[in-house]
């Protein structure tokens, strides 16, 4: 792990960024990536976990890592930063980042062995988005590794992470904004859109998260929200007071979702 956060050393602080390496780690092992993989990388954000597949792919192997979003994007380090900062790595010559790469005008010349969707699904704002990408990684992959926050939670103290994640997505309903939660997708909805495309699961596999910051961001994040909604019909206010009850009510300490793994072959 040392020489993945020496990669990663600029994104900020070694205790979180070590949090969120052993969760990588994780999803990429329930991958099941070989060395020499050609692999792509769909909403690689500020690399988190191009690094973990480029060090399992290894030095005959390859990342083409791509986001929607403008190197100029992101706080307090940049994409750019840190794309920059993890080309100069030891794993540097493995990955290519591309930013401001719409992946329905991405051209492939060739097929990738593995695209991977890891924790990036949310962004989506429509599920026929979504469904659009699925049809054209059909015909540029041979497998597909699909990883996302788990709303089907085990766990009470998951609970206000949970109701988090609604209230960001109602917001998203009413006001239009960049916010990392877009969409909710359960894993069924995934695997539905998987099997529409033609793929064929191969794996399903659900990855503990529950140690992670995000659970606590996200409700931070979300009682932001509460104070900037406009005026919404009653209902739909008395449904985000119920959710926002809930998730500042609990009295277990916060804990972040689980993610789900998805593969599937074409």
């Amino acid at each position: 792990m040392e020489h993945l956060l020496n990669c990663m050393k600029i994104i900020g602080d070694d205790t979180i960024q070590r949090t969120q390496l052993t969760h990588r780690l994780e999803l990429v092992n329930a991958f099941q990536l070989d060395k020499g993989m050609k692999v792509l990388e769909i909403g690689c954000g500020q690399g988190d976990t191009t690094i973990v597949l480029a060090d399992a792919v290894g030095p005959a192997g390859h990342v083409v890592a791509i986001d929607i979003a403008p190197k100029e994007y992101g706080a307090p380090i940049t994409l750019g930063e840190a794309a920059e900062a993890i080309s100069k790595s030891s794993l540097g010559q493995i990955i290519d980042f591309h930013y401001e790469t719409d992946f329905l005008q991405f051209d492939a010349e060739e097929k990738f062995d593995v695209v991977v969707l890891s924790h990036c699904s949310w962004y989506f704002q429509s599920t026929g988005l979504l469904e659009s990408y699925m049809q054209k990684l059909k015909q540029i992959a041979h497998r597909i590794c699909f990883a996302e926050w788990d709303i089907d939670y085990k766990h009470f103290g998951q609970r206000a992470h949970f109701y988090a994640a609604n209230i960001s997505a109602l917001y998203t309903a009413y006001v239009e904004n960049e916010g990392n939660i877009q969409n909710l997708f359960h894993k069924k909805q995934i695997k539905e859109l998987l099997q529409t495309a033609g793929f064929t699961i191969t794996k399903e596999q659900t990855v503990d998260a529950s140690y992670l910051q995000d659970g606590g961001w996200e409700v931070d994040y979300s009682n932001y929200l509460l104070g900037e909604f406009p005026q919404v019909q009653p209902k739909i206010q008395s449904l985000i007071n119920s959710y926002a009850y809930l998730m500042n009510e609990q009295q277990e300490n916060i804990l972040s979702l689980n993610s789900f793994v998805i593969c599937a072959h074409s």
